[in-house]
C-alpha cells in the first residue's frame, strides 16, 4: 500500500504509446478511475497534457488497514478503525532530476490542525495525536494538512489506497522480487520466508509489506526499513524493459491504479496521472532517494527529532537533491551478494581558465542528510533482516 506513485509511471506509457489497443485501454482506465476526494487548498487550473508535468510536485500517498470493502480474510469490516497505517511523501524535483520518498512513521506524535469533517463542519484541532489517526478524524484531506502543517510544504496531490490495491500492483508486474537476509517468521500476517530471493505477488506482496513482528527489532520503524526493500525492487521492476516494453503489463498497471485508489480531485485524472509519471520515468534509480524521516522515541512512540527534521524538510523545500548519511535502518541490509560493476572515469575535458563560468550549467547543491535519517536509494540493492518466532 506503499508504492502507487510509480505505478503512474506505467501509466504513461500506455497514454503515449503505439500499441494498437492503447486507445481502447486509456479509455478502460479513465472509466476506472474513483470519485475524487476534495482537499482543502487544493490546485486548481487546466488539466495538463499528456507529457511532464511542469515544475515540481508534492504528492501524498497514505495506506490504509481499513477493512472496508476487503477480503474478508483480512477481517470485519468494524474490526478496525480507518488508520493511515502508512503516510508517504513523494517529492519530484523542479527540473525532473531526481525524486525523494519520505516516509512518517505511523506511530509520530504530531499535532493536528482544524480539519473538516467530510460529512459536515470541522474537527477541532489537536496539540499532539499521533499522525495515523488523521485519516480517522478528517479522512484524506486532514491528513494532508497535518503533513503540510508538520513540514512546511504546500501538497496539491494526495492517494489513499487499501489492501486491494496493493495485490493487484504488485500482479500487474509479474510479481515484485524481493531478497531476504535473515528469515522472517510472522505469525500475525502469516508470512514466513527463508534467506533469498523470493517473487512476491498478491496476499503475499502485501502481507510482506504489512509484516512489522517479523523484521528487525518488530517495530513500525524497521518495517519502514523493510517496505522500502520491497518498494526500491518494484520501481527497478517497473522501469525495467520487461515491464514496460509489454502493454498488457502496462494496462494492468494502469488499471490498478485508477481502480483501487481514491484520489484527491487534483489528481484524478488519467492525463494528471501520466503527467506525474513522465517526470518520474527518466530520473535515474539512484536519483530515487528513500528517507525515513529523523525521529526521537518517547513514551508509547515517537517523535520528530530536531533539528534534524526541520533541516529535511527545508532542504526539500529548497529543491536540493538529497544524499543519505546514515544507513538502510535496523530492517534492511545491502544485499552481500550485488556488486556493482566497475565504471571508468571519465577523461577530463581541457578547461579555458579565462571561460566565464555558465550560470545555466550550475545545479542545486545536494543536501547530505544526518545519520538519523536511515533509508536507501532505488538503485541499491538491499535485502530485509528478518526476525523469527523465538525470537518476539
Amino acid at each position: 500500500m506503499t508504492v502507487v506513485k510509480f505505478l503512474a509511471a506505467a501509466m504513461a506509457v500506455l497514454l503515449v504509446s503505439g500499441v494498437s489497443v492503447a486507445s481502447l485501454a486509456t479509455y478502460d482506465v479513465a472509466a476506472s478511475v474513483q470519485p475524487s476526494v476534495h482537499l482543502a487548498n487544493e490546485t486548481k487550473g487546466p488539466v495538463p497534457q499528456i507529457g511532464a508535468i511542469p515544475g515540481g510536485v508534492n504528492l501524498l500517498v497514505v495506506g490504509s488497514d481499513s477493512r472496508k470493502g476487503q477480503d474478508a480474510r483480512f477481517g470485519e469490516e468494524d474490526s478496525t478503525g480507518d488508520l493511515n497505517d502508512v503516510t508517504m511523501l513523494l517529492h519530484i524535483s523542479a527540473d525532473h532530476s531526481n525524486a525523494s520518498v519520505i516516509s512518517f512513521p505511523r506511530d509520530m506524535f504530531v499535532p493536528i490542525p482544524e480539519c473538516p469533517d467530510p460529512t459536515g463542519g470541522t474537527f477541532n484541532s489537536m496539540s499532539r495525536q499521533k499522525i495515523n489517526t488523521t485519516l480517522t478524524y478528517g479522512g484524506l484531506a486532514c491528513t494532508v494538512l497535518t503533513v503540510e502543517k508538520l513540514t512546511g510544504l504546500d501538497i496539491p496531490f494526495a492517494a489513499e489506497v487499501q489492501f486491494s490495491g496493493v495485490m493487484a500492483m504488485s500482479t500487474a508486474v509479474g510479481g515484485v522480487p524481493v531478497c531476504v537476509a535473515e528469515e522472517i517468521q510472522d505469525d500475525y500476517t502469516q508470512t514466513y520466508l527463508t534467506p533469498g530471493m523470493h517473487t512476491l505477488e498478491g496476499v503475499a506482496a502485501l502481507q510482506f509489506l504489512r509484516t512489522r513482528h517479523g523484521v528487525g527489532d518488530g517495530s513500525d520503524l524497521t518495517r519502514i526499513n523493510n517496505q522500502q526493500v520491497f518498494m526500491s525492487a518494484l520501481v527497478r521492476t517497473i522501469k525495467s524493459a520487461d515491464t514496460l516494453s509489454d502493454p498488457l503489463k502496462v494496462y494492468s498497471l494502469a488499471k490498478a491504479v485508477t481502480a483501487n485508489m481514491s484520489l484527491s480531485a487534483s489528481l484524478n485524472n488519467v492525463s494528471t496521472l501520466a503527467s506525474i509519471a513522465v517526470a518520474l520515468k527518466d530520473i535515474p534509480l539512484d536519483q530515487v532517494v528513500f528517507v525515513q524521516v529523523p525521529t526521537g522515541s518517547t513514551e508509547g512512540g515517537v517523535l520528530p527529532l530536531q533539528p534534524d527534521f526541520e533541516d529535511l524538510f527545508t532542504a526539500v523545500a529548497a529543491d536540493q537533491p538529497l544524499k543519505l548519511g546514515g544507513t538502510t535502518g535496523a530492517g534492511a541490509t545491502l544485499d552481500p551478494s550485488a556488486t556493482a560493476a566497475p565504471t571508468e572515469p571519465a577523461p577530463a575535458e581541457p578547461t579555458d581558465p579565462n571561460a566565464t563560468p555558465d550560470p545555466a550549467a550550475t545545479t542545486p547543491g545536494v543536501t547530505v542528510l544526518p545519520e538519523s535519517a536511515t533509508g536507501q536509494t532505488a538503485g541499491e540493492l538491499t535485502c530485509s533482516v528478518g526476525r523469527t518466532l523465538e525470537n518476539q
